[in-house]
């Protein structure tokens, strides 16, 4: 899809954008649970990330997301996937991760704009998406606003997320 060097910090990383297969599912899911169990701690409790995190072990559920919706990870040079994205191409953003040992590198920046451009050019005009406490701020400072405050079911529990939106005839300069 997309390969380009870009610089994070100190050091330069050659970051690709392709497609997921099914071959990436192991990899994904264990990206998954990671970023759930470590990031997410500092919003959630033990056994809230504990339940988040065993969303992603329903059987055949990363192969619907990557069967049915655009679905891109972002690789490394040596092919490891650094994070992941999926969207609907009516601009459902349904999953937007980061591995732990990526974060605040620019993946998650360069694989929401690769989702908003797929969604532009399917005809959407705004971008949903429900986010964690945790990635509010990320989205907010990305032009999204929260539309509302929800309690989601996760697993077991049901835990606090937001529902929020991105008119995009607004922000496509952006892109």
């Amino acid at each position: 899809m997309t390969s380009k060097r870009e610089t994070f910090g100190n050091h330069m990383e050659e970051t690709s954008f392709r497609k997921a297969t099914l071959a990436d599912i192991q990899e994904i899911k264990d990206l998954f649970a990671n970023t759930v169990l470590t990031v997410n701690r500092k919003d959630y409790t033990e056994e809230e990330t504990a339940d988040g995190a065993a969303c992603g072990e329903r059987p055949g559920h990363w192969e619907r997301l990557i069967g049915n919706l655009h679905f891109i990870v972002a690789t490394n040079a040596d092919g490891h996937i650094m994070g992941f994205a999926a969207i609907r191409s009516d601009g459902y953003l349904h999953s937007l991760f980061t591995h732990k040992d990526h974060q605040r590198q620019g993946v998650a920046t360069r694989l929401l704009r690769l989702m908003e451009s797929h969604a532009m050019a399917n005809g959407a005009k705004t971008i949903t998406s429900e986010v964690s406490i945790t990635a509010r701020p990320f989205f907010e400072h990305n032009g999204y606003a929260v539309v509302s405050e929800q309690k989601a079911q996760a697993n077991k529990l049901r835990m606090t997320n937001y529902k929020m939106a991105k008119n995009l005839n607004t922000h496509h300069e952006n892109l």
